[in-house]
């Protein structure tokens, strides 16, 4: 009799063991499903997800792990966007890490079956966290290797996640590798990666880039609108799923419109679009240079300087240490165009010393060269001149260079 009693207390602890195990995999389940399926899940929404998830990791068998710690995962990244809080993202890449280290569990579950790939999605989704995060270093570079893990053709044939979400992830990936190709210049390699991408408006960003590139300054005009267009229609209300995607900065994106514009001939739009730029974050220095660029064609000298003045002071603020090769180029431009020749030398030849990016490195050579040619040195100087002009960016007054140039050579005959 005891023994039977017994058998019944093990047997209904059991039944009421399975119960709860059950109920806490459902509402995990429903919870999870509520975050996915939401276009826009809200902060309350995300929290009891990733809550839910934690309840039922303590009492789930190893090969349904992985799976939990995705969901806890993409929750963990709904909760980031609807807090703005970019340390989650660190919380939700280590989630899918977790997920990854438990992967081979999932085998148990039926045996000799062959070997599983890690899901693409989940390496997709742990790169995309890891950038999301904002952070530098080593965690770029983590990044990085996990989006290079999807794999060409992706895995979406695990019951982790459907495949179409899946599929949506890995996209996003790719987006996100063209544009680190785009950040980089490599425009030949972006083209593989974006060419999917037709709703996010990188694809027609790429198309402008590359006519730029190629000197179609009316092209990339038409390129860089089409993309603006589409960032202004989908970034105003993002979607969770867009969100996950690269972010533009529209000024910046506008500033290089507005060049292509100048460089197009269109001079009144140029300085619409920058006028644009500027008020959208007034310490875009090379916005501001843009613009003193297409109202110095424009013939409005004055004002021309004055901007040339405004973009060094706000490139000298955004530098560290108060050391700006790029605000002392722009100050040394303005020199120039006052015709203080010495003094705009100087300038060109600080910026020299100091950190900058390769392209105005290569521009402010050229511009101490001009500084020193049109104050009276028609020896070197003219010969490295028109060295340089060869290497400049499509900004620098190269038709202005060549007549000092030839002017100088003709002296130096006499």
């Amino acid at each position: 009799m005891r023994a039977c009693i017994l058998i019944l207390l093990v047997t209904t602890a059991l039944w009421a063991t399975d119960e709860r195990q059950l109920a806490l995999a459902l509402k995990a389940q429903a919870d999870f499903d509520r975050v996915q399926l939401s276009a826009k899940p809200t902060l309350t929404e995300a929290e009891t997800c990733q809550q839910s998830q934690a309840a039922v990791l303590t009492v789930t068998p190893p090969e349904e792990v992985a799976l939990l710690h995705f969901r806890k995962g993409f929750c963990a990244i709904a909760g980031a966007f609807a807090t703005g809080n970019k340390g989650q993202f660190l919380a939700a890449a280590a989630e899918f890490d977790q997920a990854k280290e438990n992967w081979p569990a999932r085998q148990r579950k039926v045996k000799n079956a062959p070997v599983e790939p890690v899901s693409s999605g989940l390496h997709a989704l742990a790169g995309i966290a890891r950038l999301q995060s904002g952070a530098e270093d080593t965690e770029r570079v983590k990044a990085r290797q996990e989006l290079t893990e999807i794999g060409d053709p992706p895995a979406c044939t695990s019951n982790l996640m459907s495949a179409d979400f899946c599929r949506q992830v890995v996209d996003l990936g790719h987006e996100w590798l063209g544009w680190m190709a785009l950040g980089e210049g490599q425009l030949d390699s972006a083209v593989r990666l974006l060419n999917a991408s037709t709703d996010s408006g990188w694809r027609q960003w790429l198309q402008g880039a590359r006519s730029f590139q190629a000197g179609s300054y009316a092209d990339a005009v038409g390129g860089y609108t089409r993309a603006i267009e589409i960032w202004r229609s989908i970034w105003q209300n993002p979607t969770l799923l867009r969100a996950l995607g690269p972010r533009p900065t529209l000024p910046v994106a506008l500033a290089d419109l507005g060049g292509a514009q100048l460089l197009a001939g269109d001079i009144p739009g140029a300085i619409r679009t920058l006028d644009a730029s500027i008020k959208a974050d007034p310490s875009n220095a090379h916005g501001i240079f843009l613009r003193a660029r297409a109202k110095e064609l424009a013939g409005q000298g004055d004002a021309a300087l004055a901007d040339y003045n405004l973009a060094g002071r706000a490139a000298l603020a955004a530098a560290q240490d108060l050391a700006s090769g790029e605000a002392h180029l722009y100050r040394g431009i303005a020199l120039y165009r006052r015709k203080d020749f010495a003094q705009a030398e100087d300038e060109f030849a600080s910026a020299l010393n100091f950190e900058i990016i390769p392209a105005l490195r290569t521009d402010t050579t050229a511009w101490r060269n001009l500084a020193a040619v049109a104050g009276g040195s028609c020896g070197p100087a003219r010969e490295s001149l028109e060295g340089s002009v060869t290497k400049v960016s499509p900004y620098f007054p190269k038709e202005e260079a060549r007549s000092l140039a030839a002017a100088c050579r003709g002296t130096a005959r006499r």
